[in-house]
């Protein structure tokens, strides 16, 4: 059976308009609405774990390859969303996790992780190792030899074809990215002309050398299901700013790969985009838009804006508890900084501010932990009690008061905070002209081949 997003890359080449978000998240809020985006629109939803948030021992999330399939199929069962229009993904799949150990050590574990994610049902595979070991060759602040960064992406795919190779007969082989020119999130960058794009000869050496490398193998078939080479297009996201795409900075990495085809891009922190420029991005090859901060961005923003709600409407009742939602995660953040401490700079004051409202949104580590979730439970039932005041919806979340004013949705803590992060799966969606599966019968064709 042809990969599903093969068939989207042979659409692309007959209409530029049509490519796929990927959604880079772990929140069942955002994967429940990336679903229900996908059942509206009858079409695949791409669904991607990254190599440090699920791995072989559980990653930051707790979660193993199987763990997190098992986690994404129970929300498709409860939004009955068919299990088989689920692609799932594996980002920066190599040694990133190890990479304070020598090769010896670390390697063994990056092709584990291939093994568990293929195993668990990952079939778009990127293949990235271009992270330094401990004991690689070179200065450590220099890029890896793209001779030993092929290499080793080549015998990782040979690890991810024996692995597919035990799956059931009739599933789709996996498809591969390749390369790792990705933005910083948080960049420095003050001038959207400084902005690092690719180099053509950048990308064209990627190419060659990993398909040699491919060759020399024997992986000739798996060769034929690369799909997408990562670059940088031009598009970054800080704390508080935002560089958008400009097509004609990209133009030279627009036609390059037209001479690769089907060969793609896949581009990665597409983050706040707008969808003029979402959709110039697909237009210009870029079929692959990686996407992840924006949507727990905009579910901090609804809870943010319940919050003030609360405050609004029961703050003044001496019967009421209140959430302190807002105090609670800054507690947590600060007595547990690993996740935002390298990543932010500025006195305790801009400290303070991108804890909360940074673009790029370290918050979205700290949702599981116990007291956030207690509070969140508070803020729900406070809320829940009775209808929040219509002139609240109005001043806090003005796009969802239009949307309960038209019945799109229900007065409660949970539609509002659903129907925010829709805000952001719309864009994509028409950004990717995502209406790949557009029948009930051709769904069913889908499944059954």
């Amino acid at each position: 059976m042809i990969h599903p997003l093969l068939e989207i890359i042979h659409a692309h080449q007959r209409n530029r308009s049509i490519g796929i978000y990927s959604v880079c998240s772990s929140h069942p809020e955002v994967l429940r609405v990336a679903i229900e985006q996908a059942r509206i629109d009858q079409s695949w939803v791409l669904i991607e774990s990254t190599s440090n948030q699920v791995d072989q021992y559980g990653g930051y999330t707790g979660m193993t390859p199987d763990d997190f399939v098992g986690f994404v199929y129970q929300i498709a069962d409860s939004c009955h969303f068919s299990r088989r229009q689920v692609i799932f993904g594996g980002d920066h799949l190599g040694p990133n996790r190890w990479q304070t150990e020598k090769a010896s050590v670390a390697m063994p574990k990056a092709h584990e992780l291939i093994r568990a994610c293929v195993k668990a049902g990952y079939t778009k595979i990127h293949l990235d190792a271009s992270m330094r070991c401990a004991d690689d060759p070179g200065d450590s602040s220099s890029p890896l030899d793209t001779q030993i960064v092929a290499e080793r992406a080549a015998q990782l795919c040979l690890t991810a074809e024996k692995s597919a190779s035990e799956r059931s007969r009739g599933e789709s082989k996996p498809v591969y990215v390749i390369g790792t020119d990705v933005p910083v999130p948080g960049g420095a960058q003050e001038n959207i002309n400084d902005i690092h794009i690719t180099p053509n000869a950048e990308v064209e050496e990627t190419i060659e050398v990993t398909r040699e490398a491919f060759l020399k193998l024997g992986l000739q078939d798996a060769w034929q299901r690369v799909i997408a080479v990562v670059v940088q297009p031009g598009v970054e996201f800080g704390d508080n700013q935002i560089f958008g795409y400009q097509p004609s900075r990209a133009n030279d990495l627009s036609r390059l790969i037209e001479g690769y085809s089907p060969l793609v891009y896949e581009a990665h922190s597409t983050d706040y985009q707008t969808l003029q420029s979402l959709k110039e991005m697909v237009h210009d090859h870029f079929v692959i838009l990686k996407v992840g901060p924006w949507f727990t961005f905009a579910y901090r923003e609804a809870v943010f804006a319940l919050a003030m709600m609360e405050e609004e409407y029961l703050g003044h009742s001496k019967s009421v508890s209140l959430s302190h939602i807002r105090e609670v995660i800054e507690k947590v953040m600060i007595e547990n900084p690993q996740y935002w401490k390298n990543h932010y700079r500025g006195n305790p004051v801009q400290l303070a501010f991108a804890r909360k409202y940074s673009l790029s949104d370290r918050i979205r580590y700290y949702w599981p932990h116990p007291d956030i979730q207690k509070a969140l439970k508070k803020l729900f039932q406070n809320l829940s009690t009775t209808p929040i005041p219509l002139a609240l919806i109005s001043q806090y979340l003005p796009q969802q008061f239009q949307a309960l004013r038209n019945g799109e949705i229900q007065n409660n803590p949970t539609d509002l905070i659903r129907h925010k992060i829709i805000e952001v799966t719309k864009i994509y969606s028409m950004a990717t002209n995502g209406k790949m599966i557009k029948t009930p019968a051709q769904i069913k064709e889908y499944q059954t081949n």
